[in-house]
């Protein structure tokens, strides 16, 4: 059985969305890499957390967990699948052949010029 997406992707409106894509990722970005500064003085927050509530420390990583996940929200709601968070690696939903498949991009790639199988992956990719 054939996945569902809600959209369908042209190559054309794929490329038209990059600029916008390209702005979201950078905030994607920005807030992973907050939290991953903050990770590793969270461990004793976590575990003192049931009796002190976290404090201040665990209050920001609990703001930047929130916004990270409202700048990935943002690429989910326009249809896109955001596969990899270190690549800004991005997935579109298309048809071709009749059937779904995904248009690939990430940056620094100036457009998107490949596809690959739902199930193929990173490592399926092959020029459009």
């Amino acid at each position: 059985m054939e996945p569902s997406f809600p959209k369908l992707f042209t190559v054309e409106e794929a490329n038209a969305l990059l600029p916008k894509l390209k702005e979201f990722l950078e905030e994607v970005a920005t807030h992973r890499d907050a939290m991953r500064e903050k990770a590793p003085r969270m461990e004793p927050i976590i575990k003192s957390s049931i009796s002190n509530g976290g404090g201040k420390i665990g209050s920001e990583y609990g703001v930047e967990a929130y916004r990270l996940y409202a700048a990935i929200e943002k690429v989910r709601e326009i249809g896109v699948i955001l596969k990899d968070l270190d690549m800004g690696l991005l997935d579109f939903p298309h048809e071709r052949d009749g059937r779904v498949v995904f248009l690939c991009w990430h940056p620094p790639e100036e457009r998107v010029e490949y596809w690959h199988e739902v199930d193929a992956g990173y490592a399926g990719r092959q020029p459009i």
